[in-house]
């Protein structure tokens, strides 16, 4: 039975017909996915997004993928290889940020997000919570224990830097450890701020502990990680999780001289010693050799002092030996004397010995 309440426009019909006075063309799904991606991106081609980072993940191309969400919305967004890698931080899930680049679609799964261009932390205090996030992460790993700490060799005959190389930086350090005691250097020059400092800073690390000894390039006995002052975004880069292990894991012992007295970085927890400055890591590494030489002086006059001294001591005690010894003739007359009587019997024995032969001789004569 036909419903009352439907006309013959309304009925559904099994093969679609243009509906009378309709102007909605037939689309086909990639039709209409190309109109919105056109309008969605014609709309919005620049915008800038601040959101909490979830999800976050880099795929194997090099690509990562996260989403952005407040309170109320969530929404994906993309990183291309090139823009992931010209990050100044590694972003970690619950870090507040700022993405900037265009709303595009993405047809395969009938949704929107946002190709990311350039994405900045939110502000002082997101970066204060990302650095307590991460040291809380890395020293639940063990990598600020004070077991894990080495000890700084006493006079350390190669130094290795790693550092700017055209800084203030590493003529300090030069010229510290000239006024100090001379040591053979060597520099390992990085980048110390901006994308890509960090990774540089530790393979540098890395690569002096990958040095053999008794190899055409000697091995440091010492790694200084120096860099000057600056604002916490400047010193960034030692903040990063990969020099913090690259700093922990090496097997040389690590002073690290990141910025003025009053910065810290995580570099500075997982070194083996932190430096308040680069020339105070200069006076650390090494010895005065002006008080070496004068300590070594005093050391020798003291041995030659307690050497007379003890000879001295010695000829006092002989001496006094000497005293209570008996005299020699009272300890030889004894002997002399017996000697003399034995001399004396020993005559008159041989007498009575050749009388008494003589007498056998003359009774055998006759």
């Amino acid at each position: 039975m036909a419903d009352p309440f439907l006309d013959d426009a309304d009925t559904a019909r099994l093969v679609a017909e243009p509906a009378p006075g309709s102007n909605a063309p037939d689309m086909s799904v990639s039709e209409l996915s190309a109109r919105l991606k056109r309008t969605v991106e014609g709309a919005f081609g620049h915008v800038r997004i601040r959101g909490e980072i979830s999800g976050w993940k880099r795929a194997a191309s090099g690509h990562c993928y996260l989403a952005l969400k407040d309170d109320g919305a969530v929404i994906d967004g993309i990183l291309w290889r090139g823009a992931a890698s010209a990050l100044p931080f590694q972003p970690t899930d619950g870090v507040e940020v700022i993405a900037t680049g265009k709303l595009t679609t993405y047809p395969g799964r009938s949704k929107y997000q946002i190709v990311i261009e350039r994405m900045e932390l939110a502000g002082e205090g997101a970066l204060m919570a990302l650095l307590e996030r991460l040291k809380a992460k890395l020293g639940g790993e063990g990598l600020f224990d004070p077991a894990r700490k080495q000890r700084l060799p006493f006079m350390p005959k190669v130094i290795g830097v790693v550092t700017s190389p055209t800084g203030a930086v590493i003529r300090d350090i030069l010229h510290r450890l000239e006024d100090r005691c001379p040591t053979h250097v060597l520099v390992w020059p990085v980048k110390v701020q901006g994308p890509g400092s960090a990774e540089e800073v530790a393979a540098a690390v890395r690569g002096f502990d990958a040095i053999l000894p008794g190899g055409p390039v000697p091995r440091p006995d010492l790694v200084i990680v120096a860099r000057g002052g600056g604002s916490i975004e400047d010193l960034w880069a030692f903040n990063e999780e990969v020099v913090v292990r690259a700093v922990a894991g090496c097997s040389i012992p690590i002073i690290s001289a990141v910025g003025h007295e009053t910065d810290t970085s995580l570099c500075d927890h997982a070194a083996d010693l932190r430096a308040p400055t680069p020339t105070a890591a200069a006076e650390i590494a090494v010895p005065v050799k002006a008080d070496l030489e004068h300590t070594l002086s005093s050391h020798g006059l003291r041995m030659l002092r307690c050497a007379r001294r003890y000879h001295e001591r010695g000829g006092e005690k002989l001496t006094a030996l000497v005293r209570v010894l008996p005299k020699r003739d009272a300890i030889l007359g004894p002997q002399r004397q017996r000697l003399d009587d034995l001399a004396g019997r020993l005559g008159l024995t041989l007498e009575r010995r050749l009388g008494a032969g003589r007498r056998e001789l003359d009774r055998s004569a006759g």
